[in-house]
């Protein structure tokens, strides 16, 4: 059995990206990774290759300017990685989501446990969404508490956007992959960059969502309500890249939630009534 991680990236120093200890964090159990990089303003491939490990292949790409729905360009790229990946099992790492080293041999015996079992297509993680500073994280229904990273390579399979997987097993519908959901966290980090790197980001892939102007943003304004203390430990190959803090990020008292923020207000106490977890699943589960 063999397992290939991918990825894909694009101004990943310039934009904050902490895509060298994503890539990191996964090499240990990992046959080949494959990364995808865009072309690029700044030293993105100069520090992949500066990792110097014979598992890393990186493939050069364009990007497709005139494709400005919905961030299609996303799932375009995906999608390259993964067609260079000769693994049994394909690992999807995003440039700022990283995995804990306690949780790794836990994934590895999951790619063997489930690599016969016809009904498992995908694994699937839950997920710390960090946001503001090291420790705090969202807890809402309107950011995914879970998702697949990890899927079969012998499923007709194919990406929308950079999110999930489409499982095409008929001609003319596709339908999301039934996974087996680990008891194992992806850490991700995209929200804990400064604001200048988030705008600036904004700036650079914009105009894929059909957006050239995008405004700015102020992690101030956030439903303080959503925000939860993280008492846990980072993964190790955080530690020269992430500012450690003791304290919950406070937002702006004063800020308004949007309709949306207060549609999840809403949602979290339906959970907290019945118990239930209303946050959107792409996959099946088993």
């Amino acid at each position: 059995m063999k397992i290939s991680a991918f990825t894909f990236i694009k101004n990943g120093q310039i934009l904050g990206y902490p895509f060298i200890q994503s890539i990191k964090s996964v090499l240990p159990i990992v046959d080949e990774f494959i990364v995808n990089i865009g072309p690029s303003d700044d030293e993105t491939e100069s520090l992949i290759l500066g990792i110097k490990s014979k598992k890393i292949k990186i493939i050069n790409s364009s990007w497709t300017h005139n494709m400005t729905d919905k961030g299609f360009v996303y799932g375009q790229q995906k999608m390259i990685a993964q067609y260079n990946c000769t693994g049994d099992w394909l690992f999807y790492v995003e440039g700022d989501e990283v995995y804990h080293e306690k949780d790794l041999e836990q994934i590895k015996d999951a790619f063997i446990r489930y690599h016969d079992n016809p009904r498992i297509e995908a694994l699937a993680f839950n997920f710390i969404h960090f946001y503001g500073n090291s420790s705090t994280y969202i807890n809402s229904p309107g950011w995914y508490r879970s998702e697949v990273r990890a899927i079969k390579s012998n499923i007709r399979s194919y990406a929308p956007d950079g999110l999930f997987w489409v499982v095409m097993n008929r001609n003319r519908k596709g339908r999301y992959p039934r996974a087996k959901l680990l008891p194992v966290s992806c850490y991700h980090y995209g929200w804990v960059r400064s604001e200048d790197q988030m705008n600036l980001k904004r700036m650079k892939v914009g105009h894929y969502w059909g957006n050239d102007n995008p405004g700015a943003i102020s992690y101030l304004d956030m439903d303080q309500h959503i925000l939860t203390r993280f008492s846990g430990k980072h993964p190790d190959v955080m530690s020269g890249w992430l500012v450690k803090t003791e304290s919950i990020f406070q937002t702006n008292p004063t800020y308004k939630l949007s309709r949306k923020q207060r549609k999840h207000r809403l949602m979290i106490f339906i959970e907290k009534i019945f118990g239930v977890d209303l946050s959107k699943n792409h996959y099946k589960k088993i």
